[in-house]
């Protein structure tokens, strides 16, 4: 009983977790903008959290390295299933600008499967919100299966 009530919980209200593989700071900073209230995401219902256990959906931003594929990994890992994970620029998409660099992996999907991924250098807030809408919607998706 207790369980369906978590996943019903968790249908309702998602939250949400920023991890930054290492960029620019552009996306980061468009991420941001998106809780203020000019944008507010949170008006979907989401709550940003910084505990990898208590999200539902991943945001993550900047290129993939070898320093910090094993950490973004650990906190994919470390989140309960179901979630999703949203790639936000190009730097999240395919390394972006430094993807031939030596150290870069490339893209968050070459480390994590990834659900959603957000155009843009950077990325909008409203690109990136409109990637958390349809982020969520498969999120709610895998709740509903989960059953």
């Amino acid at each position: 009983m207790f369980g369906s009530f978590i996943k019903k919980s968790r249908a309702k209200s998602p939250w949400i977790m920023h991890y930054d593989c290492g960029s620019c700071n552009g996306c980061d900073i468009e991420v941001l903008a998106c809780l203020t209230p000019l944008y507010d995401v949170e008006r979907f219902g989401i709550i940003n959290v910084g505990n990898p256990k208590h999200a539902d959906v991943l945001l993550v931003t900047g290129t993939v390295n070898h320093r910090n594929k094993k950490v973004l990994k650990n906190i994919y890992d470390q989140m309960p299933e179901p979630k999703a994970v949203i790639a936000i620029g190009a730097c999240g998409n395919t390394g972006g600008v430094f993807r031939e660099a030596y150290n870069v992996v490339g893209g968050v999907d070459k480390v994590i499967p990834v659900d959603v991924y957000v155009p843009g250098c950077p990325a909008k807030p409203e690109a990136i919100i409109d990637g958390v809408v349809v982020g969520l919607g498969k999120f709610a998706q895998k709740v509903e299966e989960a059953g």
